[in-house]
């Protein structure tokens, strides 16, 4: 159906959110972080893109109907070598576990979500 000015409802309603969302950008300008520029100077960037993904997958794993579901158990070992890369852990655990595994000197993989 048009409008008055021969604008359907369903793009009058689609230009007035962008228009929105264009005064949401611009109002909050100062608080919208670069992430490109955080990046290029090696500052963290919220993990949260990547918590949303582990806990989708997760979640979706635990479900019974899934063809290969994982246990509590299991979950909860992956979730806790996962922190363990977060907070640059793993190398010191496996070298408790096997003394004779090689030190690297080198600086730990900077994850990025």
């Amino acid at each position: 159906m048009l409008g008055g000015d021969g604008i359907s409802s369903e793009r009058q309603k689609l230009l007035r959110t962008i228009c929105e969302f264009g005064n949401y950008i611009a109002a909050n300008q100062a608080f919208i972080p670069d992430y490109g520029d955080r990046h290029r100077n090696g500052e963290r960037i919220s993990t949260a893109f990547a918590e949303s993904a582990v806990n989708q997958l997760v979640s979706r794993r635990m479900v019974k109907q899934q063809q290969m579901h994982w246990t509590e158990r299991g979950a909860h070992l992956l979730l806790q070598v996962r922190a363990q890369v977060m907070n640059g852990d793993l190398r010191k655990v496996f070298g408790r576990w096997y003394p004779g595994m090689q030190a690297r000197s080198e600086e730990p993989v900077r994850l990025v979500a």
